[in-house]
C-alpha cells in the first residue's frame, strides 16, 4: 500500500496560484483582484476560503485589501522594507544553525556592501546624504542600543544611496535577523570609536562622489569589523 499525498487546504492553494500570477507579472502593482464572489465563482470555493487565501497574501505583503465602494484587493507596489521581512526569518533561521557563522555574514556582507558603496557615490542624492548623514552617533555619549542601531541604519541608508532597490532587499535582512553567537563580547575599547570615524569617513567619500575610495573604505571596515569579532586562536597546552 502506498502512502498518500495530502493536499494543501483550498485556500493555501488560491494563495499559490494568485501569487503566481503577482510575482509573474500577469497582475501588475496597483491591478485590482477579481471580487470576492468571482474568485468563488471562478475556483469554486466558499467566501470563506477566498478570504482566508487573501489574508494571507497580504500577510506577505503582496496584495493590499481596502473597506468601502471603491475598496477590493489590490496588488502591491514592491516594498523592500516589507519583503525583506521574509528574508530577515530565513536569514535568522540559517544564522542561528551550525553550520553558518559571522565570518560568513561578513563574508556576504563584503560581496555586497563594497560595490554598494561604489554605486552610491555614484548615484547618492543630497536627500541620500542628510539621511545617511542622519545615521552618525556620538560614541562618547551614546550607549550601545543606539550605537548598534545607527550602525545598521546606516548601511541600509547606503544600500539605498544606491538607487538599486534589489541592494536595500537583501541588505536590509542582514540587519534585522538575530544572531546565535554572541559577538558583542570582548570588543576592543576602541571599537565604537573606530566604527564612527568609519562611517564618518564613507559619507566623506560618497558626498565627494569618490567611487574607488568609497569602495576600499567599506572593505576596511569590514575588514576592521571581521578582527575586532574573531574568535581568538585557542593555543594547546602541553605539560611537562
Amino acid at each position: 500500500m502506498t502512502g498518500s499525498t495530502v493536499r494543501p487546504p483550498a485556500y493555501q492553494v488560491l494563495a499559490d496560484e494568485l501569487r503566481a500570477d503577482i510575482t509573474s507579472g500577469r497582475l501588475q502593482p496597483g491591478e485590482r483582484l477579481p471580487p470576492e464572489p468571482e474568485l468563488c465563482v471562478k475556483t469554486g470555493v466558499s467566501r470563506s476560503t477566498v478570504r482566508e487565501a487573501l489574508r494571507l497574501l497580504a500577510s506577505q505583503h503582496l496584495i493590499i485589501t481596502t473597506r468601502g465602494v471603491t475598496g477590493g484587493s489590490f496588488v502591491s507596489h514592491p516594498d523592500a522594507e516589507q519583503l525583506a521581512d521574509g528574508l530577515t526569518a530565513g536569514f535568522t533561521l540559517l544564522t542561528n544553525s551550525a553550520d553558518v557563522g559571522l565570518a560568513d555574514v561578513l563574508e556576504l556582507r563584503r560581496a555586497l556592501e563594497v560595490p554598494a558603496s561604489g554605486l552610491a557615490a555614484m548615484r547618492r542624492t543630497e536627500e541620500h546624504l542628510i539621511e545617511i548623514r542622519s545615521t552618525l552617533f556620538d560614541p562618547e555619549v551614546d550607549d550601545f542600543d543606539t550605537m548598534l542601531a545607527a550602525h545598521a541604519a546606516f548601511h541600509m541608508a547606503v544600500a539605498k544611496a544606491t538607487g538599486n532597490p534589489l541592494f536595500e532587499l537583501v541588505v536590509r535582512p542582514l540587519y534585522h535577523a538575530s544572531y546565535g553567537e554572541d559577538v558583542t563580547v570582548d570588543l576592543p575599547a576602541d571599537y565604537w570609536t573606530q566604527i564612527d570615524a568609519d562611517h564618518r569617513q564613507m559619507l566623506d567619500l560618497l558626498a565627494l562622489r569618490d567611487v574607488e575610495a568609497a569602495g576600499r573604505a567599506a572593505g576596511r571596515h569590514i575588514d576592521y569589523i571581521s578582527s575586532s569579532t574573531r574568535e581568538p586562536e585557542v593555543t594547546p597546552q602541553y605539560g611537562g
